[in-house]
């Protein structure tokens, strides 16, 4: 693709025949963040859910078959993917308590972007009580 016709997409031209760039429709905003990570986490926790639903089923099918699962689970790697999991469901639980403010509050919109900071900061400050825990049950044994 030529620079001409890359331009050519994410510009145009004013009368004077000069190219103005304008902004492109990804705009990088929190907003922008806060429905990606909101759309991330809800996917990841629906397949952790199905495979969740998945191995207790395999309890009643064959005792040895779960146990043979569940100790599986009892790895480091498994732990650190549990964090991530805790991560998601924090995440995902303040943030659709934000979207909920936008959508129902009359001034939520107005402070939709403030809103999304108090939840990163929410679930960071949850996460760090959580990911020591984690670690200790993880390594603390060792």
């Amino acid at each position: 693709m030529t620079l001409e016709a890359e331009l050519s997409m994410t510009s145009t031209t004013d009368a004077t025949g000069q190219v103005v760039r304008s902004r492109s429709i990804y705009r990088g905003d929190p907003g922008m963040w806060s429905w990606v990570l909101h759309r991330i986490t809800g996917v990841t926790l629906f397949f952790f859910l199905f495979v969740h639903v998945l191995d207790t089923a395999l309890v009643r099918v064959s005792p040895e078959a779960y146990d043979a699962v569940i100790e599986t689970y009892k790895n480091p790697v498994v732990g650190i993917l549990e964090l991530g999991l805790l991560a998601a469901v924090v995440y995902h639980a303040f943030n659709g308590v934000r979207v909920i403010l936008i959508d129902f509050w009359s001034k939520g919109p107005k402070y939709q972007r403030l809103m999304f900071w108090i939840v990163l900061a929410i679930s960071v400050a949850i996460m760090i009580p959580a990911s020591g825990r984690i670690f200790y049950l993880l390594f603390g044994s060792l």
